[in-house]
């Protein structure tokens, strides 16, 4: 097996009508695995077939009918896959597969924390009082898992952007869901937990803005950019100097019937 890997996060907001979006960026980037969240179909109809012909044999889905839903297509073989029902609810955000690097065997854990609506507000907003939920299960899950003892990465749309170069402007967006003080300190609180490196920022240091989402609302988006780093890939501490680079390719978001995410990539080696 190849002592190098190129791996993908990329909330794909639907697979079916954004296939052909992922068969542009697997010709310009060709990555080993892709890890996709927001799939929004059932496992019956994810488009096994149009992954296959892209050279993805390897394929784990966690699904359901119009919402959520990750997946994880892969050149190289994958070991059994487990997925995690947070909070009870039967949602479809989690999926967990393990790969070989040279001679590691690495967990990888893809994930689609919930976005949380729009007003700041447990009381009066449920999806905001689940995404914290969420986000305190994950960080029991990751201590209980004992996650920074082992070889694992944990990819996907997390839907908060903890650092205030994250954002396009920290003071206007404190009020702001996914940039909130709580929020913030709970994500902080799931990286301690797990002993993740954020290693994204290995590559653009914290004090300069690194984004990989742009709202569909903005009329100009690119000229605007108001962006917002939600997705993120983490390690263990063993992994984090086998991340040989990172990605995130912007241009993504202005091709035709885009997600309103861009594809985040690392480069592993052994």
């Amino acid at each position: 097996m190849s002592d190098a890997c190129l791996l993908t996060t990329w909330n794909i907001n639907s697979v079916r009508l954004r296939l052909p979006l992922v068969a542009r960026f697997v010709r310009e980037r060709n990555p080993d695995i892709l890890c996709l969240q927001e799939t929004k179909c059932r496992d019956s109809e994810f488009p096994f077939s149009g992954l296959r012909e892209l050279g993805y044999e390897h394929i784990e889905i966690h699904g359901q009918k119009g919402y959520h839903g990750v997946a994880v297509a892969s050149r190289r073989p994958l070991g059994p896959a487990h997925r995690r029902d947070f909070c009870g609810k039967g949602d479809s955000r989690h999926i967990g597969v393990s790969f070989s690097l040279g001679a590691r065997t690495i967990d990888l854990h893809n994930m689609y924390v919930p976005a949380g609506g729009y007003e700041p507000d447990r009381a009066i907003n449920p999806k905001f009082g689940h995404k914290l939920d969420f986000l305190d299960e994950m960080a029991a899950w990751c201590k209980a898992a004992d996650t920074g003892a082992r070889d694992c990465i944990l990819v996907g749309d997390l839907n908060v952007a903890p650092l205030e170069t994250d954002v396009w402007n920290h003071k206007a967006m404190l009020t702001v869901v996914s940039h909130t003080p709580i929020e913030v300190e709970k994500m902080n609180r799931v990286i301690r937990q797990g002993g993740w490196i954020d290693v994204m920022r290995k590559f653009v240091p914290p004090e300069k803005r690194l984004f990989s989402w742009w709202s569909y609302r903005s009329p100009d988006w690119l000229t605007a950019d108001k962006g917002r780093r939600l997705d993120h890939v983490w390690t263990s501490q063993s992994l984090a100097d086998a991340v040989a680079a990172m990605d995130v390719l912007k241009e993504a978001r202005g091709w035709e019937r885009p997600s309103d995410h861009a594809p985040v990539t690392v480069l592993l080696k052994a």
